[in-house]
């Protein structure tokens, strides 16, 4: 091999060295700016869900109370047929007061007031206690009671049920929950309330969805109920709104001292409900 041969590759060699250190730098500098422009990213996103969480979670009272309002006002004209058969035999209780006694009149709470809309259900003349932990309900009971002057309603008292000392042992003669216990964090700490707060021979009236009971002929719809309860959609949508709990149980197990109830599917409006179908009612006595 001549000598200019030889100089020649080593030149190559050389070359080809620089031209590898040349690429090694520019991915280094490429790698960093890639790093650094990805963490700019992956910030900018959480701060975006950070704020989108913060306002989705921070107005979901809010609009759930407005959702509520329609659907009361508009959607389950039905369900609330059945309940007025169901609230029927309010009519037949006597007050454990004296003084509502002679007036013809009983005491009743209702823990989970929302909008009010059972109002029309209650006997004339009744008191009534309510307790709801959504602050955004009040505008919406406040105009509904005004359709009843002949029902004494307080201003809504914004607490849970399962923690209600500002209502007296023994104090009234009717519990009502309907749709509540769906979506609760402690059944059995707020029944326990309802005992307390109940006169000796009162009666606490409920109505509650519940997951299906019919597995065989619905089994689809008690899965449907299982996978949008974990997915954690529908508690989200309706304020932790639970579709597969039977609550039936749990009274039974509180220590009324009756409970009749009964298990039923409710008229929905349409399909978009039809895994609400499902629900239990009944009465049960101190």
């Amino acid at each position: 091999m001549s000598m200019e041969t030889a100089s020649e590759q080593m030149n190559m060699v050389q070359e080809e060295d620089l031209s590898e250190g040349d690429d090694d730098e520019n991915d280094r500098l490429t790698l960093t700016w890639w790093r650094g422009d990805d963490l700019t990213t992956i910030i900018t996103i959480l701060a975006v869900l950070w704020l989108l969480k913060k306002i989705v979670f921070g107005t979901q009272r809010r609009w759930f109370a407005y959702v509520m309002h329609m659907c009361t006002k508009d959607v389950f004209v039905q369900l609330e047929e059945v309940k007025k058969d169901h609230f029927a035999s309010l009519s037949f209780v006597v007050s454990h007061d004296p003084e509502l006694r002679k007036q013809n009149a009983i005491k009743i709470l209702e823990i989970g007031v929302g909008t009010g809309v059972n109002l029309a259900h209650y006997p004339d003349g009744s008191r009534l206690v309510v307790v709801d932990p959504n602050p955004y309900f009040k505008s919406y009971f406040d105009a509904n009671r005004k359709k009843f002057p002949n029902i004494y309603s307080d201003e809504i008292i914004v607490a849970s049920g399962d923690n209600m000392e500002m209502i007296g042992d023994n104090s009234v003669d009717v519990v009502v929950m309907t749709l509540v216990l769906c979506s609760v964090d402690n059944a059995d700490q707020i029944l326990r309330e309802v005992l307390r707060v109940l006169a000796p021979g009162g009666k606490f009236y409920f109505m509650e969805h519940i997951a299906e009971f019919d597995l065989e002929r619905h089994s689809l719809r008690r899965r449907l109920q299982d996978v949008f309860t974990w997915l954690r959609v529908w508690p989200f949508i309706f304020d932790g709104c639970c579709l597969n709990r039977d609550m039936l149980p749990n009274i039974q197990r509180a220590g009324f001292s009756s409970v009749d109830a009964h298990k039923y599917y409710a008229p929905v409006p349409s399909f978009l409900f039809d895994l609400e179908r499902p629900n239990l009612k009944g009465v049960a006595v101190k």
